[in-house]
């Protein structure tokens, strides 16, 4: 059962068929350097803890949500997430207020697949599901973390330039994106 839902929590994920996760780690860590890694992580763990939050929380069934809602909000926390990087200075990774922005959106994108993970569940305790699901959803968040900081660091050498042009354009491309999203899903 712990493999199961270990890769079920990887797969969440990193799943090409939902970019949303993929989407809002990009623009939460683009701002980073290499160098910046623990903090980095630290941010990951934080929106996993609330997706975890909101999971155990329909695993109990103490929440029901409507999904069409939710993944409206889900792209609006993309959004958000893009455009304070364009509002905010590079040199300001947003400190506390960063942390709590993706425990919050992680409680909003927890409730996105808190309806599938409670059918899945079905009878069985939630325990060991809900760690080994959580530990799959922290290690691929970790693996799409380092690639992202692999890449912008790989960019900022070729292009020897500073951060701003990367967060920018990387932040308006998805913002245009996440706002497409909110639109269809309105």
């Amino acid at each position: 059962m712990f493999a199961t839902y270990l890769e079920l929590g990887i797969t969440h994920i990193l799943d090409m068929n939902g970019l949303d996760h993929l989407l809002f780690l990009v623009v939460l860590v683009i701002g980073y350097q290499l160098s910046e890694w623990k903090s980095v992580i630290l941010l990951a763990t934080a929106f996993t803890v609330g997706h975890s939050i909101t999971l155990a929380l329909a695993a109990i069934e103490l929440v029901k949500v409507n999904s069409n809602w939710i993944e409206m909000l889900i792209a609006a926390s993309i959004a958000l997430t893009a455009a304070y990087n364009l509002a905010a200075s590079p040199e300001k990774s947003g400190g506390k207020l960063r942390y709590a922005a993706a425990l919050l959106f992680g409680l909003i994108h927890g409730l996105g697949f808190s309806n599938y993970f409670r059918a899945i569940l079905g009878t069985d305790s939630i325990v060991l599901p809900l760690l080994s699901f959580n530990l799959g959803v922290e290690l691929a968040q970790v693996i799409i973390v380092v690639v992202v900081l692999l890449i912008s660091t790989l960019i900022l050498k070729l292009i020897r330039n500073s951060r701003k042009p990367l967060i920018y354009v990387t932040s308006g491309a998805v913002l245009i994106w996440a706002l497409r999203m909110v639109v269809e899903r309105w």
